[in-house]
């Protein structure tokens, strides 16, 4: 802290400030100039924003599910629905369903005397190990677990459950039975082995612990001493394509010349009829999704383009600001931000190049070439920045004929006059976000890694340069303050002196 004046009577601290303010004038001018440095990467970040929005867009712009969707209407829902790709072929399929898919299940034979919640050491089961078998598309697999000391029949039908074996086991309270099932549908064990079971056990290997102590085997014999499955489930789909062509699935879906089939229940004597068509209305309302977000991107540039600024409006100063209500600094910054973009070549020269995408014909190979042919044109205002217009009528109808057509024009992925529209269009995006990035960077960057990033740096080391002569100066005023004020206290002393000595010689 420093205290001036007692000496001279002079408000010290505030002539410094005054002298100051003064020297801090090209400190505030850059400051300011920073500011509208950080304001317009910040602009140009928010530009590019815009522009990977678009970007991400068009990805679905160059896939042919965005112009060629299916819907498919079923005569039984409540037994057969399904899907269309972009490849199905339109018409009518028809599907009888005969059976289901179905999950294998096998339960104790016997009520268990065994509380599961008990360790089973405790009950007089021994701790050892144990296996079973199941099958898949690549045959048998065989699961082998270990009861430890104090696990619970709990514990070890838990670590069943969650195992990667495609088998769920549980303890059914009402039952005092386990129930072992398949978590997926289908017959995967075609040979005799388990006498066909999907979850199979061998007694003379190491599955005793299943067959004698939970009582689930792979059959039961009859009095004839004949071996029966007692596992149930485990069947495969079956269904009648067209009344001719029978077919399994082991899940109870199947997917034929780019209709996938979703079975839920059987057809009976009859069938199901389901008819494929072309969905225009998915389609289009694609295309305008696509399409208005290209003019909201366009309508964000061009407003960068065309706004006012306002010279007279600089950023404002901390002191400024202090003086201010936050309603004056909100209305203040809004002018000084105005135009901040304004004649910058990398977004005039996007827009540009975002215009000019759209307008040359694409060798597609078929009739449909341009973009006027299916209903899309650009404004006629030139201010608008060349946002497209669509007639729905025009690109229904061209959706609807052709297309594999209007999907050529839009995202054939080729080079020269065959190049798709969007293509082009994408090209021309990222060139702009390109130039704009190499400009702002994207906010990951370091300052040294693009143009107005180094400007910052020397822009902060100026300023922080600037700061420390600032110090220096205001320490020079405060000693040169100081010295007057002694030479004021000295003379002050010595007339006291002066007036004591005088005094005391006319006494």
């Amino acid at each position: 802290m420093r205290i001036g004046g007692l000496a001279s009577g002079m408000d010290i601290d505030s002539l410094v400030n005054q002298l100051m303010a003064a020297e801090r004038i090209p400190l505030n001018k850059m400051q300011q100039d920073k500011t509208l440095q950080e304001w317009e990467r910040d602009g140009f970040r928010d530009v590019n924003k815009k522009l990977l929005e678009l970007d991400n867009m068009m990805l679905d712009m160059k896939l042919s599910h965005t112009y060629n969707p299916k819907t498919v209407n079923s005569s039984m829902e409540d037994a057969v629905t399904a899907t269309g790709n972009s490849s199905a072929s339109n018409g009518t399929y028809d599907i009888k369903v005969n059976q289901l898919a179905s999950s294998a299940i096998n339960v104790s034979q016997d009520a268990l005397a065994i509380d599961p919640k008990e360790s089973l050491t405790e009950q007089g089961i021994e701790p050892q190990a144990f296996e079973f078998f199941t099958f898949d598309e690549d045959g048998k697999e065989q699961h082998e677990y270990e009861i430890k000391e104090g696990d619970t029949l709990e514990d070890v039908l838990s670590t069943i459950t969650n195992d990667d074996n495609h088998v769920r086991a549980f303890f059914d309270e009402q039952s005092q039975k386990v129930v072992m099932e398949t978590t997926r549908p289908g017959n995967y064990n075609q040979s005799d082995e388990f006498l066909g079971a999907e979850i199979g056990f061998d007694r003379q290997t190491n599955s005793s612990f299943i067959t004698d102590v939970l009582q689930i085997k792979n059959g039961r014999q009859d009095e004839f001493g004949n071996w029966h499955k007692v596992e149930t489930g485990g069947e495969n789909a079956k269904f009648t394509y067209n009344g001719a062509l029978e077919i399994e699935s082991e899940e109870n879906n199947y997917t034929l010349n780019g209709v996938n089939f979703e079975f839920k229940n059987t057809t009976g004597d009859t069938s199901a009829k389901l008819t494929v068509n072309n969905d225009v209305d998915a389609a289009f309302d694609s295309i305008m999704e696509f399409v208005d977000k290209y003019n909201e991107v366009v309508e964000t540039l061009n407003e960068t383009q065309q706004e006012e600024k306002f010279r007279d409006y600089p950023p404002l100063t901390d002191e400024q600001k202090e003086e201010m209500s936050e309603r004056e600094i909100e209305l203040w910054e809004e002018r000084a931000m105005s135009g901040i973009l304004r004649g910058e070549s990398a977004i005039s020269g996007g827009l540009f190049s975002m215009r000019q995408s759209w307008y040359s014909n694409v060798d597609t190979g078929g009739e449909i070439t341009s973009l006027t042919q299916i209903g899309i044109t650009t404004t006629s205002d030139y201010l608008d920045g060349g946002k497209l217009e669509v007639d729905e009528d025009e690109l229904k109808k061209a959706l609807r004929e052709d297309p594999d057509g209007v999907q050529a024009l839009f995202s054939n992925d080729v080079e020269g006059v065959s190049r798709g529209l969007v293509n082009r269009l994408e090209d021309a995006v990222e060139q702009t976000m390109g130039r704009i990035e190499a400009r702002a960077g994207n906010g990951m960057d370091t300052l040294e890694n693009y143009t107005l990033g180094k400007r910052l740096k020397d822009m902060d080391d100026r300023i922080s340069a600037f700061e420390d002569r600032l110090t220096r100066i205001e320490t020079r005023y405060w000693n040169e303050f100081g010295q007057m004020e002694q030479a004021i206290s000295r003379m002050n002393q010595q007339s006291m002196m002066l007036m004591n000595q005088f005094g005391g010689g006319s006494a």
